[in-house]
């Protein structure tokens, strides 16, 4: 089912991490082809932080305020980083899955990254009439449904990520 088009925005991708230069996001190191029997596709590798998600801890756990804040500092600190690149970057899927904690200890909520940026190759087509959406339910701003993404879009998917830390519901239960 392999289309030229999934070639396209792959590496797409691929040169997106490339550029980005940021102690929040792994570091791109390169991509290749895989081409086996029953497996045919396209890898990326990067480095690899040992880190769980936020997923998998807000499960475990509900933050207090003083981390809330201090997690909300450090994501916004990430998106200015790739808001401000040319053009913008908009990462179109934050949610808590996508977002990994290291090195928490006491009140802090330690280093903090943003992974998966699958979706920053994605972009909505208006040419053929049609609109891929990217991201999760419950963390996609109503904008996206509509191929108006902007960097206010990941802005409103790190508020519901919050919403979800402080509530343990998933935003679209809400």
């Amino acid at each position: 089912n392999f289309q030229w088009n999934d070639l396209k925005l792959f590496e797409r991708e691929a040169s997106t991490l490339k550029n980005l230069n940021n102690p929040a996001i792994p570091k791109y190191l390169d991509y290749f082809e895989v081409d086996e029997d029953n497996i045919r596709g396209f890898a990326l590798v990067q480095t690899y932080i040992d880190a769980l998600s936020l997923d998998t801890i807000g499960q475990e756990r509900k933050f207090t305020e003083a981390e809330l804040i201090e997690l909300a500092e450090k994501l916004l600190n990430i998106l200015v980083y790739l808001h401000e690149q040319i053009p913008p970057i908009i990462h179109r899927d934050i949610k808590p899955s996508n977002i990994l904690l290291t090195n928490r200890s006491g009140n802090s909520v330690g280093n903090v990254y943003l992974v998966d940026f699958g979706s920053v190759q994605t972009v909505a087509s208006k040419e053929n009439g049609t609109i891929t959406i990217v991201g999760s339910y419950g963390y996609i701003p109503l904008e996206q449904f509509g191929g108006q993404t902007t960097t206010v879009s990941d802005l409103y998917s790190l508020g519901m990520t919050l919403v979800y830390l402080t509530t343990g519901v998933h935003p679209a239960e809400l």
